[in-house]
């Protein structure tokens, strides 16, 4: 059965690798404070969660009919590399710069050119990193009509970066279900719950009032 979106809901938060503190916010390093912290890394330690991820991504990609699977570097690369080995499809990867030595690439692997390439992620907040990788595709001749990721924090400025680039995005679980799920679980109570919804409504006056950026 493929896995659905309650079920890596689940998982991340069995796992750990998803945090939930209110109360006690973490800080990214934009300077935002913020009540979740998720590390997806933490899913390759799991090989039967794993497969399923893989399998989910799979199946997004194949849809989409590419020529190529791309990886977001660094936390996007192992998922894209397991998908295409799946896919017997060509795999590049994409730094958030160039380099600044040898021949300056961004773009890592076959050329992208010609190719209509998927890009896989890990995780979506603001979606800046994820749309400056998948215009560097475009910037070599590469079609990228959409970017799939494991989790998305749902972030409204997200979804407008998005539209405005025109390209598609595809989440295998969101914070909208992990919110449900953490709270059906009993790690968040309703106020918990509350102040999660009011910092996805407004994450920078939220943090503002916590003393962050």
């Amino acid at each position: 059965m493929p896995m659905s979106p309650g079920d890596l809901a689940g998982c991340l938060l069995q796992v750990g690798a998803v945090r939930l503190q209110p109360l006690e916010p973490f800080t990214w390093a934009s300077g935002l404070k913020s009540p979740i912290y998720c590390d997806n890394r933490q899913l390759l330690g799991y090989p039967e969660v794993r497969d399923q991820i893989i399998e989910a991504l799979v199946a997004g990609s194949a849809a989409l009919e590419p020529t190529l699977i791309a990886g977001a570097a660094t936390a996007g690369v192992p998922w894209a590399a397991m998908v295409a080995d799946r896919l017997k499809l060509p795999m590049a990867y994409v730094r958030p710069t160039p380099k600044n030595h040898g021949m300056g690439r961004q773009v890592e692997g076959p050329l992208a050119r010609g190719h209509r390439a998927v890009l896989i992620e890990d995780l979506i907040s603001t979606g800046m990193s994820s749309l400056k990788c998948a215009e560097a595709l475009r910037a070599e001749g590469a079609e990228v009509p959409s970017v799939l990721a494991l989790f998305s924090y749902g972030l409204p400025q997200a979804d407008q970066a998005f539209r405005e680039a025109g390209i598609g995005l595809g989440v295998l679980s969101s914070f909208e279900v992990l919110s449900k799920e953490a709270e059906a679980r009993g790690i968040l109570d309703a106020a918990g719950s509350e102040a999660l919804a009011a910092w996805r409504s407004d994450t920078v006056a939220w943090s503002r009032a916590r003393g962050g950026a």
